[in-house]
């Protein structure tokens, strides 16, 4: 990992320390919204979270517009030079698996591994785009199911995850959230597999600036 890394790893939301994560920006607060974990969803559902997400993320002071993937899958050299416009990448929850088909299918997953290394952006969001950083997703289906179908998607489940953390993340773990339960389960199946993880309560963020690694809550 790279020692200037910035990321804001949430398990829902903003967590209770939003204010932790403007530092890590910089001076552009162009920030690129991505919610294609809920691409899934019915139009108007989709609609209403992204809503939801700019809101949030305007009130911090920051720059929200949406980056629509979809619109790059089979474009990875477009996006990439799109992308360089942006100080902040933020990626909403849903399912981990339709997440990173899209990823993969723009080739975001390449790039912004690429940019993070060279600490040319930083990166925030929560659940699902949170999950997707551990180095595989196997487990994860005991939470989301992984042949939730999506218009313009592949069929083939991708079982990598962009191994940015050197472990994975298990967020909503004893929370009030209706995903906990699940997530027990993938909790046990992270320790019996002697995986390595870390699990977030809703409210807890995860914050890396380089070596420096903390849990705020």
């Amino acid at each position: 990992m790279n020692r200037q890394i910035r990321l804001y790893l949430s398990s829902y939301g903003l967590g209770n320390k939003p204010q932790e994560l403007t530092p890590l920006v910089g001076e552009n607060k162009r920030t690129a919204v991505i919610v294609n974990a809920q691409d899934a969803k019915a139009p108007e559902t989709r609609s209403e979270r992204l809503q939801r997400e700019i809101d949030a993320l305007s009130g911090l002071g920051l720059q929200p517009e949406e980056l629509d993937l979809r619109q790059y899958f089979g474009k990875s050299g477009e996006l990439k030079e799109f992308i360089k416009n942006f100080g902040l990448v933020w990626v909403r929850g849903g399912n981990v698996f339709v997440l990173r088909k899209a990823f993969k299918q723009s080739g975001f997953d390449e790039i912004i591994t690429d940019l993070l290394k060279n600490d040319q952006i930083a990166y925030g969001g929560y659940s699902a785009g949170v999950c997707v950083l551990a180095p595989s997703l196997y487990g994860v289906e005991l939470v989301d199911p992984k042949d939730e179908a999506a218009e313009g998607y592949d069929a083939e489940t991708v079982w990598d995850g962009l191994g940015i953390l050197g472990y994975a993340v298990a967020p909503h773990y004893k929370s009030d959230h209706p995903e906990s339960d699940d997530v027990n389960k993938y909790v046990e199946y992270l320790a019996d597999n002697h995986m390595l993880f870390k699990t977030l309560r809703d409210g807890e963020v995860i914050v890396i600036k380089g070596h420096n690694e903390k849990i705020v809550s």
